[in-house]
């Protein structure tokens, strides 16, 4: 019986009103553990209707008869019960799926004799743990014949491969290299045949465990999924009938001349509200390489976010919009067949003629991206040379340019009438677009309006899904810290264990998450990963501590936040900078400008940039940190931390280094913008904390006692001689890039993030609020402010 003692309000839980009563017959979940430490899985077998209460079904009158795995034994749950341990199940599953494989062997029973209640066929039992979070003891027998690595390390350690039972292991621990590698083998060998399950349904491995899984059941919820696959792939004509196959000898007779037999396969899938999905995809490893090339690109974040800021600067509509089954919206360029299985009903044995680009082959993502670039053109649009994956057009009042920034099948639409480019896609060109409307949720943000009506791209539900994360890799939550990483740390000097191989992987998919949430905003933490990410070939335990840290710092702060604002910042007080450059070697020179750019039109943008570094960042390797963040008009959009390649020696040449970064990166910058049609001012600023660097920056008749600073000096300095770029000096607490340079004081760094990633509403009363308990907003123009 499961043990219900823990659900004791079912008034407390909101009913999946998605889900039916009869979706619920077959889904799984853990109870809570036996004394004995085993952890079963019970599945749902019967609904029954409690007639004594009303004839309808209703939450408060249906019940579930349940067994459990290994046991005859029969319960009855109530609906609220059941799904109070499904929505448990369904928040452990952060990443959507659990595998039925092994985890680790936590203990044994032996030895044991056929009169011992424990006794089932072998002398010891082990406690397995397995990756769905059950515990069972199950036969040593059984266990070492399926996966006698992990008995052998666990014979090893215990003592146990000199007694009965054990013994035939102990050749797996002859060396401990052998053993290394023969227990990933088995890893891999377990991934690959293990039971997996998804929101409490068992997911089908292949066709005929999916049927096998239905009549389990008594339904055809699988069945149903792979058939409105194959309809919608039947739909989009992907394949071409060339007739029954004909056989002599193991080989086709019929196949049709030049092209190549391949096999595709069904991967299956549970949505988080029950929903069963089928997808076909295509062995494309099995293909040659094609002649044609198989890359595509997307979008950068960075210039998505360029894209949106555009939007709100000359105030266009932002849409969002998903292209359904993008791929088989192309033709492909391979000659390859498959014969039809059973999933393929009446035309099982058939030679099916690949004619679309079916998910899985090497050239479909390209050949998508080929049928989406007639499209686009055909509307008008054309490619920019600033990146490919932003489309631009002239919007029809001439006053500004439309935008289509495009991630594979992703759309973000900037336009007057983005509803009638939509409508154009879906009446036109025959595209089933889905969440087509103002943009909501797209590629990891959340899109919403600030109190004042600003647009802020919030990751907090990326920050939600790293939360999880934690909990399913440590089973507790992030301990709140602040800052990410204490000041003066050094990861580097650290000399603890070095991590096993489940803790390498618990930090670098710590790393991986850091770094995405990053790249969609978070800079707060960047310096931090960055200092961190080094390690991840060889971390230690110190340095999972650390990761853990951030993680802490992240749950401590969800909201950050960029916030597009607009206006252009008011440089006026600055003091000109009015020097003859004609004279030293730059002579009369002129920032050099494309001549192929659209005219610019729209709304004007400042570019403002901030550098910092930090000396010696690295204690081993000598190594300093460059620093920058770059915004246009009041809207952080570009983030940069990053070792420099070289070691200096002064805090001058570091800072130089930095500065002749941020020259490329502002010079990258005004290209982008001119490419997209953007008026840009004259001059961009550049903000730094080191008077001398700026000095000799600034200042045509300068001397450079350090030669080996040339290339640095002159690429700055030739900035500034052809007068697009001025360079001025800010103090370190109020520079923003100081957060990116080094591991920083919360006290200090507060003022400034606040502003930056917390702040909503009236940016004015940030500067007059430093408690962040009661900070709730993001974003401001002050920040520019010299």
């Amino acid at each position: 019986m499961c043990n219900n003692t823990d659900i004791n309000n079912d008034d407390k839980f909101t009913p999946m009103h998605t889900v039916t009563f009869d979706d619920l017959v077959g889904r799984t979940f853990l109870c809570p553990p036996e004394e004995n430490g085993e952890r079963l899985r019970a599945r749902v077998i019967k609904k029954v209707i409690d007639l004594d209460k009303s004839a309808q079904e209703r939450e408060d009158n249906v019940q579930f008869i349940l067994k459990k795995d290994k046991s005859t034994a029969e319960e009855l749950i109530t609906y609220n019960q059941l799904m109070e341990y499904i929505q448990r199940d369904s928040q452990a599953q952060t990443q959507g799926d659990l595998l039925f494989r092994f985890r680790d062997i936590t203990a044994h029973q032996g030895p044991l004799n056929s009169s011992d209640p424990h006794y089932r066929g072998s002398k010891y039992n082990v406690l397995v743990e397995w990756e769905t979070g059950e515990t069972s003891y199950e036969p040593l027998s059984v266990i070492a014949n399926d996966n006698p690595i992990t008995c052998a390390v666990y014979g090893k350690k215990h003592g146990l491969l000199d007694e009965p039972g054990w013994k035939q292991l102990k050749r797996y621990t002859k060396t401990s290299k052998r053993l290394i590698r023969a227990a990933k083998q088995s890893q891999i060998k377990q991934t690959r045949h293990s039971i997996k399950y998804q929101f409490g349904f068992q997911v089908p491995r292949d066709y005929k465990e999916a049927v096998e899984l239905d009549t389990k059941h008594g339904n055809t919820k699988w069945q149903d999924a792979i058939e409105m696959k194959l309809l919608q792939i039947s739909s989009y004509d992907t394949f071409k009938d060339y007739g029954k196959a004909q056989w002599s000898n193991g080989k086709i007779t019929n196949a049709p001349p030049g092209y190549q037999k391949i096999r595709v396969h069904l991967v299956f899938a549970v949505k988080h509200d029950g929903r069963h999905k089928a997808r076909l995809v295509a062995d494309g490893h099995l293909t040659k390489e094609p002649v044609e090339t198989i890359y595509f690109g997307v979008v950068s974040i960075r210039n998505l976010h360029i894209t949106i800021f555009l939007s709100e600067l000359n105030n266009l509509i932002l849409w969002g919009a998903d292209i359904g089954n993008a791929y088989l919206e192309a033709l492909t360029g391979e000659k390859i067949f498959i014969i039809a299985g059973p999933k393929f009903k009446e035309l099982e044995g058939h030679i099916l003629i690949m004619y679309k680009a079916l998910y899985g082959l090497k050239s479909s993502g390209a050949r998508w991206h080929d049928r989406l670039f007639d499209v686009l053109t055909d509307m008008g649009f054309s490619p920019s040379k600033a990146d490919s994956d932003i489309w631009i057009k002239k919007a029809s009042d001439g006053f500004c340019y439309e935008y289509i920034a495009v991630y594979v099948d992703d759309l973000a639409i900037a336009s007057k009438n983005p509803e009638a480019i939509c409508q154009t896609l879906k009446e036109k060109y025959k595209f089933k677009l889905k969440g087509d409307g103002p943009i909501d949720f797209h590629l990891g943000c959340h899109y919403k309006r600030d109190p004042d009506g600003t647009l802020v791209a919030d990751p907090r539900k990326y920050v939600e899904k790293m939360m999880e994360t934690y909990e399913r890799l440590f089973s507790i939550k992030p301990k709140k810290a602040k800052p990410p990483l204490p000041p003066g740390d050094h990861p580097e000097l650290d000399d603890s264990e070095l991590l096993d191989e489940v803790g390498t992987q618990q930090f670098q998919t710590m790393i991986g998450q850091l770094q995405r949430v990053i790249t969609i905003g978070r800079f707060d933490v960047f310096v931090a990963t960055m200092t961190l990410s080094r390690f991840r070939a060889a971390p230690r335990k110190g340095h999972l501590e650390r990761a853990k840290r951030i993680y802490g710092y992240l749950h401590m702060f969800p909201d950050g936040a960029i916030c597009f604002r607009v206006g252009e910042p008011d440089y006026s007080s600055l003091p000109e900078q009015v020097h003859d450059w004609s004279r030293p070697v730059y002579g009369n020179i002129k920032e050099l400008v494309p001549t192929d750019c659209p005219p610019p039109l729209g709304n004007f943008v400042t570019l403002t940039h901030f550098k910092d570094a930090n000396l010696m960042h690295d204690l081993v390797t000598g190594r300093s940190v460059t620093a920058i963040l770059h915004f246009i008009n009041g809207t952080p959009i570009d983030w940069y931390s990053k070792r420099q390649s070289t070691v200096e020696t002064a805090t001058f040449g570091s800072e130089f280094v930095s500065a002749r970064t941020a020259t490329d990166q502002a010079m990258e910058f005004r290209h982008t913008l001119r490419y997209l049609g953007v008026p840009i001012r004259n001059q961009s600023f550049l903000f730094g904390d080191n008077k001398s660097v700026i000095t000799n920056a600034t200042l045509p008749f300068s001397i450079l006692s350090k030669h080996h600073h040339l290339l640095s000096y002159h690429r700055v300095r030739e900035a500034v001689a052809a007068r697009w770029l001025v360079f001025y000096w800010k103090e370190s607490k109020t520079n923003p890039a100081d957060i990116l340079s080094k591991l920083w004081d919360f006290a200090t760094a507060w003022p400034m993030l606040k502003i930056l990633l917390f702040w909503r509403g009236e940016v004015m009363d940030a500067s007059k609020d430093h408690d962040h308990e009661t900070t709730s907003s993001v974003g401001s123009d002050t920040t520019l402010t010299a």
